[in-house]
C-alpha cells in the first residue's frame, strides 16, 4: 500500500491533471491511495464565501469564479457534454452557493463548511478523468474516515476511530485505486471539520498511519525539500535525507514543502516520507526517515509573511505570570489561534500569529477588558537554521528587527 499527497498546483490546469494521472499510472499495479488537494489557490477564493467575511452581493462574483475556472479545466478533459461529471459538479456548486448564503454563526465552523468544497469538487473531477482514461478507482468521502472532535477548523484526530473507518473502506480489492481528499474531515458532531490551511499532507500521514503504507509521497512542483523557498534564493539546495524529528523542527517553524503535523504519525510507524517532482518525476527527491543526521548539513531558512506581533500588557500594571499567561493562553485555546512565536518580559507577552483580521477581532475581544494590546500587521517571521551572524546579517540587510530569538541551532526574527 502506498499513499501519494498531489497538491493544488500539480491539479491546477488540464496538463497538470492529465500529467498527474500519468504519474498515478505508473504504480496502479500496487494498492495506491490518492489524497488531493483543491485545485490552484481555490481555497483563497473559498475562504472570501464564508458567510461573515464579505457581503452577500459580493458572492456571485465570486461563486461564478471559482465556477468558471474549474468548468474551464472540466471542459478541456471532457468533451462529452453529457458525461457525468458535468451533473456532479454541477450538484456541489448548487450546494456551495446555499452554503455561502447562510447567516454567519461562529467563522471556525462556518470556515470549514464552506472551503471543504474545494476538495470535493477536484477530487471529483480527478476521479472522473482516472475513470476515464482507464484507471479504475473509488471515489471516497474522506469525512466519512477522518474523524475530528467539534473544534471544526484545525481539529483534533480521533486516531482510533480514524483507523477503524480507514480498515473498513480503503482497504478492498475493488478497485485498489482509491481517490481522497485532503484537508478535511468529519468532526465529532456529524459536521464538516478541517485539518488546518495546508493541511492535506496530514491527511495523506493519518492514512499512512492507520493503513500501515509502505510509503508516502508528496508530489511537488521542486526536486525536493529545499534549504530555502526558491522565490527568494535562486542558488538554493536540495536536502537529499532529513531525519524525523528535523523535519517536525522545520514544518513547525513553517517550510512550506510539508505541513506541520505530517511527520509525527509517520515516525510512529517507520514510515518513509518522500517528496518528489510531479513536473520530473524520475528524479529522486528527497526522503524523511529514520537517519541520522540531515544531509547535506547547509542553512535553511524560512520565510512567514503576513504576520501580525501582538503586545498583551496587564491594565494593573502587574506582572505577566503565570495567571495571567493562563488567561491568553485560554482565549488563544478557545479562538484555534496557532502561534508562531512568543516572548515575555516581565510586563507583557509578544505573539507572532497569522493575520486574519477576524481571528484577530475576536482576540481583542476577549482580551480587551483586562489587558492593553497593541499590535503591528504586514510583518515578516524569518527563520534560519544552522545560521551565522553573517548569514543574519546578509538576511535582514537594513530592515527594522521587531523581535528575535535564538537557540544554538536556530533564530527567529520578526521584521518590518
Amino acid at each position: 500500500m502506498r499513499v501519494f499527497k498531489f497538491g493544488g498546483a500539480s491539479v491546477n490546469s488540464a496538463p497538470a491533471v492529465r500529467n498527474m494521472a500519468a504519474i498515478v499510472g505508473r504504480y496502479c499495479d500496487d494498492a495506491l491511495v490518492v489524497v488531493v488537494s483543491a485545485m490552484g489557490k481555490t481555497t483563497n477564493l473559498l475562504e472570501q464565501l464564508v458567510p461573515g467575511v464579505n457581503t452577500l452581493d459580493e458572492h456571485p462574483a465570486l461563486l461564478q469564479q471559482t465556477k468558471d475556472y474549474h468548468m474551464g479545466i472540466v471542459r478541456q478533459l471532457f468533451t462529452d457534454a453529457a458525461h457525468p461529471v458535468y451533473a456532479d459538479l454541477e450538484r456541489l456548486f448548487s450546494q456551495l452557493q446555499r452554503q455561502s448564503s447562510l447567516p454567519p454563526t461562529t467563522y471556525n465552523y462556518d470556515y470549514s463548511q464552506t472551503v471543504c468544497f474545494g476538495e470535493l469538487i477536484s477530487t471529483t473531477i480527478v476521479s472522473h478523468y482516472l475513470n476515464s482514461i482507464g484507471l479504475e478507482n473509488r471515489w471516497v468521502d474522506i469525512r466519512q474516515i477522518i474523524r475530528t472532535d467539534n473544534q471544526h477548523r484545525e481539529g483534533l484526530v480521533d486516531f482510533t476511530a480514524t483507523c477503524r473507518n480507514a480498515r473498513a473502506m480503503l482497504l478492498s480489492d475493488s478497485p485498489r485505486l482509491v481517490v481522497t481528499q485532503g484537508f478535511i474531515a468529519g468532526s465529532a458532531d456529524g459536521h464538516t471539520s478541517t485539518l488546518g490551511r495546508e493541511g492535506s499532507d496530514y491527511s495523506a500521514s493519518i492514512l499512512s498511519y492507520c493503513l500501515d503504507a509502505d510509503s508516502m509521497t508528496i508530489w511537488k512542483d521542486v526536486p525536493g525539500f529545499l534549504n530555502a523557498d526558491p522565490k527568494y534564493f535562486p542558488d538554493t539546495v536540495k536536502i537529499e535525507q532529513i531525519p524525523y524529528n528535523e523535519a517536525i523542527e522545520l514544518a513547525y517553524y513553517g517550510a512550506s514543502v510539508i505541513h506541520p503535523k505530517t511527520v509525527k504519525p509517520i515516525q510512529n510507524k517507520n514510515i518513509q516520507l518522500h517528496i518528489k517532482s510531479f513536473l520530473n518525476p524520475d528524479a529522486p527527491g528527497s526522503v524523511v526517515g529514520p537517519f541520522p543526521t540531515i544531509r547535506p548539513l547547509t542553512p535553511l531558512y524560512i520565510f512567514k509573511k503576513n504576520q501580525t506581533l501582538l503586545s498583551v500588557l496587564p491594565k494593573d500594571f502587574s506582572f505577566i505570570a503565570e495567571d495571567n499567561l493562563q488567561t491568553i493562553f485560554a482565549v488563544l485555546a478557545k479562538l484555534n489561534i496557532r502561534v508562531n512565536l512568543m516572548q515575555n518580559t516581565a510586563l507583557s507577552f509578544s505573539l507572532c500569529i497569522d493575520d486574519s483580521p477576524m481571528l484577530l477581532d475576536q482576540l481583542r475581544d476577549n482580551l480587551q477588558n483586562q489587558f492593553h494590546l497593541r499590535y503591528n500587521q504586514g510583518l515578516q517571521l524569518i527563520t534560519i537554521r544552522y545560521y551565522t551572524q553573517d548569514i543574519i546579517d546578509r538576511i535582514v540587510g537594513s530592515s527594522t528587527i521587531l523581535l528575535q530569538q535564538r537557540t544554538r541551532t536556530t533564530t527567529q526574527l520578526v521584521i518590518q
